[in-house]
């Protein structure tokens, strides 16, 4: 498996800084945004990361209340933490595309105001959990609640920013169904969701195998 060769963690340095450099110096300014459009290179990959994230906390939920396997759990709760940091930075890095374009970190977008409620419903998740001293217990409501904060993440990711009017660009398909992207632009913008993606397996490799080495230290001090 390729996470578990020690040469692509270097190989996936090398490309991000391939892709960061790209961002900068590679891609041209958008058309009718400027040099503000560069953003998007980070923007739109942290934004489809929690999207991934809360997806994989949900089939782990799954999972669990299926098999009651404490390893389903594990995942679970990773992907979600790591999800809502993603969300965090696609919240901040859209705060600071909305200063420069409408002179203000916040506007109540409904995309921004979609990102906010998501942000609130994943927290509670986290609130939920440390509520919960009984491992099982806090397992399984922590398993419904986040199926449940799942279902909402399409409604607030793709549908309600689509039924209001929003200022917010779609930085690659215009109302023709067009790519009006520069093709130096999604060459950059391609490899920034690869290389992201990549970094968030990484990511969720990490902190899973932590929290294994955690449950297991604390099972053996519990014995």
């Amino acid at each position: 498996m390729i996470l578990d060769k020690s040469w692509w963690k270097y190989l996936l340095a090398v490309w991000m800084t391939v892709v960061i450099l790209g961002a900068f110096l590679y891609a041209p300014p958008a058309k009718g945004l400027g040099e503000t459009a560069r953003i998007i290179f980070f923007h739109v990959p942290t934004a489809w990361l929690a999207t991934l994230a809360f997806l994989i906390s949900a089939v782990g939920s799954i999972q669990y209340l299926r098999t009651q396997e404490k390893k389903y759990d594990i995942w679970a709760y990773s992907a979600a933490q790591i999800g809502l940091i993603f969300a965090i930075l696609a919240t901040v890095t859209g705060s600071i595309w909305a200063k420069k374009i409408w002179q203000s970190y916040w506007n109540w977008d409904p995309r921004e105001t979609s990102i906010f409620i998501l942000l609130l419903i994943y927290a509670a998740y986290f609130a939920l959990r440390s509520a919960i001293d009984i491992e099982e217990q806090k397992a399984k409501l922590a398993a419904v609640y986040s199926i449940i904060a799942f279902v909402t993440v399409p409604f607030f990711i793709f549908i309600i920013p689509r039924v209001y009017e929003s200022l917010h660009p779609d930085p690659l398909i215009n109302p023709e169904g067009e790519i009006k992207m520069d093709s130096r632009m999604l060459q950059v913008f391609i490899n920034s969701l690869l290389s992201f993606t990549l970094l968030f397996f990484w990511m969720l490799r990490l902190k899973i195998e932590t929290m294994k080495i955690h449950f297991k230290i604390e099972q053996s001090l519990s014995e």
